[in-house]
C-alpha cells in the first residue's frame, strides 16, 4: 500500500486520471477529509471538494512502479 497526493481540479483531468487508473484491477481510493471513496468513480470523484489536494491509496504492491507512473501527470507530493 501507497499514499499519494494528488491534484484533479478539472473535469478533464478527472476523466484522464480515472482512464489511466481504470487498466488495473488493483483498488483505489481517494480520500479527502472523512470522505473514502472508490477512484476509479468518477461521479464518487465529483461529490469531493477537488480545488484541494486528495490523498490517493493504492492497494497494489506488485504494480507499483508502473502505476505511479501512469499517475505522474497528477502527483503533487509523493
Amino acid at each position: 500500500m501507497k499514499k499519494v497526493q494528488i491534484t484533479l481540479n478539472s473535469v478533464d483531468r478527472v476523466k484522464s486520471f480515472v482512464n489511466s487508473i481504470a487498466e488495473y484491477d488493483s483498488d483505489f481510493d481517494l480520500v479527502s477529509g472523512r470522505y473514502i471513496i472508490d477512484a476509479k468513480s468518477v461521479m464518487g470523484i465529483f461529490s469531493l471538494d477537488l480545488s484541494k489536494d486528495l490523498d490517493l491509496v493504492i492497494h497494489d504492491d506488485s504494480q507499483m512502479d508502473q502505476i505511479i507512473e501512469s499517475i505522474s501527470p497528477y502527483i503533487t507530493q509523493e
